[in-house]
């Protein structure tokens, strides 16, 4: 008994519509603004540090929503906030 599989065409077409019936996880209505560095880890914690200060998590609800250190050495990261007070 053979067993039949589908060629990669097959398997890109059927995830490309699934993804097409799920709903956007970022919709055009977000209201988030994310700002992405890749910078050595001191230049990376000074960046941080001047976000921060510009814009404070109570006002703007500033976070670091990803990050993580690359093989370089270097840290690659992403901050977001709201630009509630802008």
């Amino acid at each position: 008994m053979a067993i039949e599989r589908d060629n990669p065409g097959d398997l890109a077409r059927r995830a490309a519509e699934r993804r097409g019936r799920r709903p956007n996880p970022r919709p055009d209505t977000d209201q988030w603004r994310r700002e992405s560095y890749c910078l050595p880890r001191p230049l990376a914690r000074a960046k941080a540090r001047e976000l921060f200060e510009r814009y404070p998590k109570a006002a703007y609800m500033t976070e670091i929503e990803f990050w993580s250190e690359r093989e370089d050495g270097q840290i690659e990261f992403v901050v977001r906030r709201l630009p509630s007070a802008d």
